[in-house]
């Protein structure tokens, strides 16, 4: 269920209350549009993305300060190229946790600069990794690292042959 945006009086100006949580936001046809021009680059202005679309650039930003404000613009990146900066053995890690010490341990290997995604995730395992590495001595060290953490009873990490897509920009 779509619930609109309500505001509050106050003696200033209006001010946004803040939505739920979980709750969806309502996306038209123009903030698709507008969110799949910044996924194919950001760094375009509000100008040119109205051009692009056919509609005004105070639509455009208006739009996208509504998008920013429900957090579904979170951040503007870089998209790198990480076997041109030497990172090139991928792997994914399957973890198994016990004594419900998961988030801890996820959010643990969470801060470590070679980790790209975990995830929880149903099955045999409790949760994936998702990283890359420069060498395998990186990759084993990680491994070792995580084993020595408590709760974790074991992991199982496969190596990522070859990359026939990666691309999370998805809309």
């Amino acid at each position: 269920m779509n619930k609109k945006i309500e505001y509050k009086e106050s003696n200033v100006h209006k001010r946004r209350l803040k939505k739920p949580k979980n709750e969806q936001t309502f996306i038209d046809e123009t903030d698709k549009q507008i969110m799949r021009e910044l996924l194919a680059n950001s760094r375009l202005s509000f100008r040119e993305i109205a051009k692009r679309i056919r509609v005004s650039p105070v639509t455009v930003l208006t739009r996208i300060k509504k998008l920013e404000s429900n957090g579904i613009i979170k951040y503007y990146a870089t998209i790198l190229d990480h076997e041109k900066l030497g990172y090139d053995l991928s792997a994914i890690i399957e973890l198994n946790i016990s004594k419900g010490k998961l988030i801890d341990i996820e959010e643990e290997i969470a801060k470590s600069m070679n980790v790209l995604g975990v995830y929880d995730i149903t099955g045999a395992s409790d949760a994936i990794i998702l990283a890359k590495f420069k060498t395998r001595r990186e990759l084993n060290s990680f491994i070792k690292k995580i084993l020595k953490m408590p709760f974790v009873e074991r992991t199982n990490t496969r190596v990522i042959l070859n990359t026939i897509k990666e691309d999370f920009r998805l809309l």
